[in-house]
């Protein structure tokens, strides 16, 4: 049954966002550790299995047809090419493997190599993941037969915000995709881009708006903005850091059991901000050289920073853990 009364009010996460940033951390890492282990992360690996030639218009997106961008548009890659990046992924150490596909919503004609995908995906004992745009619910309920685990379908910003950024789609249209995919049992992954010249209320309205959904989202993607040549955000001003790291604390402790993943973003970011970023309560992140379009950092880096931290990577055996404990 939906929740009829809010969890979180506005007020109530605004107040939390105003803490004193060393009360904010210690609420957060507190509830971090109520809830997962502290020292594990998970990792997932992103792949663009269908790149540029985007019908929308999102100002941050270099894949956009509308944005002037010269990035050539490019067919759905093969499954079995998308089979072998994950194969890699998964001996590389990452359990989620996220496929992205660069379009307003996916074609029927399309739907059979999409499941392909989950169910080979599946196979190799990763969790699986994809985000293709607005879904009818036909095609949710054949991703869900596939086996498809998580469907990404970023808010991105405030419903106050939103049109500022995107005009082909409302901020409606994305709410009433991911209560259709709720609705037939695919867990969610669902964030948005901080750094777009949004206001501290868009960034807290907008984990009012995922913390208040019945269930809250199961993974929570919070990036940093890499803005993009040819794109309208090109030349935005950087988000604080601080304030960055105030974003990661409170939707730790909105959303005390989903997975905030630090995405993009993190090729920018100095170890001392990731570190804070993860004792603020992030546990999730993208591996590998590219996420879509925008540089990620390499794994040996990667692997440098957790060795200094103390981190390890979050195993598959250790995921079906806390996936059973729900």
């Amino acid at each position: 049954m939906k929740n009829t009364t809010p969890l979180w009010s506005r007020e109530d996460a605004q107040a939390l966002y105003d803490l004193p940033l060393m009360d904010l951390l210690f609420r957060a890492q507190s509830v971090h550790r109520e809830n997962f282990d502290p020292n594990k992360v998970q990792t997932s690996k992103l792949l663009s299995i269908k790149t540029g030639g985007c019908a929308e218009d999102c100002a941050y997106c270099s894949q956009s047809a509308r944005n002037g961008s010269k990035l050539s548009a490019s067919k759905l890659i093969e499954v079995q090419r998308v089979l072998t990046e994950a194969r890699k992924a998964r001996d590389g150490g990452a359990t989620r493997f996220c496929m992205g596909a660069a379009w307003r919503e996916p074609k029927d004609r399309d739907m059979d190599a999409l499941v392909a995908m989950v169910e080979g995906v599946r196979e190799l004992g990763m969790e699986t993941c994809m985000t293709l745009g607005m879904l009818d619910d036909n095609q949710v309920v054949r991703l869900r037969d596939a086996g498809l685990d998580y469907y990404n379908h970023n808010i991105d910003t405030s419903e106050r915000y939103y049109s500022e950024v995107i005009t082909t789609r409302t901020f409606a249209d994305r709410i009433d995709t991911m209560n259709r995919v709720q609705e037939a049992g695919i867990k969610v992954c669902s964030g948005g881009i901080l750094g777009m010249g949004e206001e501290v209320q868009d960034r807290v309205d907008m984990l009012v708006t995922l913390a208040n959904m019945n269930p809250a989202p199961d993974s929570v993607p919070i990036n940093m903005l890499m803005p993009q040549e040819d794109t309208p955000l090109a030349d935005a001003k950087p988000i604080d850091p601080i304030d960055f790291v105030r974003v990661i604390a409170v939707a730790r402790i909105m959303m005390p059991t989903s997975y905030v993943r630090l995405s993009a973003g993190r090729s920018d970011m100095s170890d001392e901000l990731q570190a804070m970023c993860f004792f603020a309560g992030a546990n999730s992140m993208f591996v590998g050289e590219t996420l879509l379009t925008a540089e990620n950092p390499e794994e040996d880096t990667d692997a440098i920073l957790f060795a200094k931290l103390g981190l390890q990577a979050e195993t598959a055996s250790e995921q079906s853990c806390l996936d059973a404990a729900e």
